[in-house]
């Protein structure tokens, strides 16, 4: 008969600190896999299913706008005589004999305009130059943005004071005054300077869009400068940062190595945001004629043109409208999924 325990017995039971066998161990062990910052911000991203869906609508744009026009059977400057004013998937007479004729004609997806040239096509090139500039354009911000604020930010002091000082007046700009103005003043001096070899590009995009990509370069890095400030008054109070002024590092390379290279999860965040405010810019400004030089196609100057007729051809203005819905919302949600994956104060 076993003994039983008085449980007021403060004596301890010795099969309690039997040790555990090999098995009881294995079975104990939990072990999580070790990732890197870009692996796991990854790993959350994919679990994003909004941002994997903004992120497959913004690769199907690229490809409609930048891959589908090299295989279109017409280009966006092409005027088919007797074609003017089409509806959507419409033939004009001369088209109607030819497939009669057994000739194959290519149908015009959303019509053509005024002057016979089809829409469609106008459409993805005018995507394609929304997407270039807001590109073009986030990628100067973040070079310029990000070096002001790591030096502003690094040095402290009176040089960032009068450097902040700086940015403050320049927020006090009124950007769309600026860009109206530079294009009048550059204009001639632009069209000069294209003529020269070497320069044909600015011929290609026109004065105004040169002096849209001058304006951005100039007014709109100030909100990436104080982001990249912030983060980097932070991060210089680090111990990697101390350890390397004591092994005498010049503080260019403190700023570009260690730095600047600890923001780039912040920086892909926030210039990814800045793409679709640059697109919403320049097709605002092509809507008021500042845009690319015709016949270039802009989503915004498709969007003005297409006011004149918008009774008789409402998908004239609804298609380049629409596409510029999809694009500046797609890299909106796209931009909110990176940040959610990327920035450690929002992990849960």
């Amino acid at each position: 008969m076993e003994n039983k325990k008085n449980i007021l017995s403060l004596q301890l039971d010795v099969s309690d600190f039997v040790p555990a066998s090999a098995e009881e161990k294995e079975s104990l062990v939990v072990m999580r896999e070790s990732v890197s910052f870009w692996k796991d911000g990854i790993r959350r991203f994919r679990k994003n299913k909004i941002a994997m869906s903004a992120l497959a609508i913004v690769l199907f744009i690229v490809v409609l706008c930048f891959f589908v026009p090299m295989f279109y059977p017409y280009k966006y400057e092409q005027q088919v005589k007797g074609s003017e004013r089409l509806g959507p998937m419409e033939y004009s007479k001369t088209e109607i004999a030819a497939i009669e004729a057994g000739e194959s004609v290519f149908p015009h997806l959303l019509g053509t305009d005024q002057n016979g040239r089809d829409y469609a096509i106008r459409v993805m090139v005018g995507g394609r130059v929304s997407l270039m500039v807001g590109i073009v354009a986030s990628i100067l911000i973040l070079m310029i943005g990000s070096l002001y604020g790591a030096v502003a930010g690094y040095f402290g002091g009176i040089i960032d004071l009068v450097m902040m000082r700086i940015v403050d007046i320049i927020y006090t700009v009124p950007d769309v005054l600026i860009i109206i103005l530079l294009a009048q003043t550059l204009k001639f001096p632009l069209r000069s300077l294209g003529a020269l070899p070497g320069f044909g590009w600015i011929q290609l995009l026109g004065p105004n869009m040169v002096s849209m990509f001058i304006v951005f370069a100039l007014l709109y890095w100030v909100g990436m400068a104080r982001i990249v400030r912030s983060q980097i008054m932070i991060l210089k109070q680090n111990e990697y940062v101390t350890a390397a002024k004591a092994l005498g590092a010049r503080k260019r390379r403190i700023i570009g190595k260690h730095l600047i290279t600890n923001c780039i999860g912040t920086l892909i965040v926030t210039t990814t945001l800045q793409i679709p405010s640059s697109i919403f810019t320049e097709s605002f400004l092509s809507f008021l004629g500042l845009g690319v030089q015709a016949p270039m196609p802009s989503l915004g100057s498709l969007a003005s043109a297409a006011l004149n007729g918008f009774l008789t051809f409402p998908e004239k203005l609804f298609a380049p409208a629409f596409l510029i819905f999809i694009i500046i919302l797609s890299f909106n949600l796209l931009g909110d999924g990176l940040r959610d994956a990327f920035d450690p104060k929002l992990k849960s």
